[in-house]
């Protein structure tokens, strides 16, 4: 078994979901006692988030990239970043790494081939920027602003913070209802706390879960697939 490489704690409530599916996850093909090899590099998340708030990217990717050579070093085999947003700067941190980063848009990638247009709902900076939806095969449609400053608030201040409210799911269950009115013919949810607040049930199309599925890159990795 490969030993895997987490960058967590962006935010830990997350990480904590990783752990949980990656170790399920090896339980379900190995069974008995079986688990997975990790090593962790748990990140201050207020530390990232400022550089990210303040537009000091380059920053919050060499604190993630520290972290992942850190893991390299300890013996860590492929590099897994628990967050979306996190992937600001992935191709910059595999330059510097000998192992490889399993960029969790590429896993996002093998799900959603046969769509022609799907919806996006993440931080306002994966909603906007570029270093995610710009790897995705098919079109990406996000909400309007208004609602891309709802959900990316309710991320920060409510879901990364352990709190988890039915109003704020409700609204994120709108936005999503808008995107398919506006031709998504998947949802995507685009940041790894999202799947604590809203799950497949809350949509009328397939919803891909970014947490679920690089977790089961995670798995089938150190495994050998």
């Amino acid at each position: 078994m490969k030993k895997i490489g987490l960058v967590g704690g962006m935010s830990w409530e997350s990480t904590d979901t990783y752990y949980q599916l990656i170790n399920r996850g090896i339980r379900d093909r190995l069974g008995n006692l079986n688990s997975a090899e990790i090593l962790m590099y748990s990140l201050n998340f207020a530390d990232v988030e400022e550089h990210q708030r303040n537009g000091n990217f380059l920053i919050a990717a060499n604190k993630i990239l520290h972290a992942a050579g850190e893991l390299e070093r300890a013996g860590a085999e492929g590099i897994f970043i628990c967050s979306v947003t996190g992937h600001e700067g992935a191709d910059y941190i595999q330059s510097k790494l000998s192992i490889p980063l399993i960029h969790i848009a590429d896993c996002v990638n093998e799900y959603i081939l046969d769509y022609s247009k799907v919806g996006l709902i993440a931080t306002i900076y994966t909603m906007e920027r570029g270093y995610f939806k710009s790897r995705l095969i098919p079109e990406v449609i996000v909400p309007e602003e208004e609602d891309r400053n709802y959900i990316s608030k309710v991320i920060y201040n409510e879901i990364s913070q352990g709190i988890i409210l039915e109003a704020s799911a409700e609204r994120y269950r709108q936005i999503i209802n808008k995107l398919i009115v506006g031709g998504a013919e998947a949802i995507i949810y685009g940041c790894t706390e999202i799947g604590l607040l809203v799950n497949h049930a809350d949509a009328c199309v397939p919803v891909y879960d970014t947490t679920i599925i690089h977790s089961q890159a995670a798995v089938d990795f150190a495994l050998g697939g």
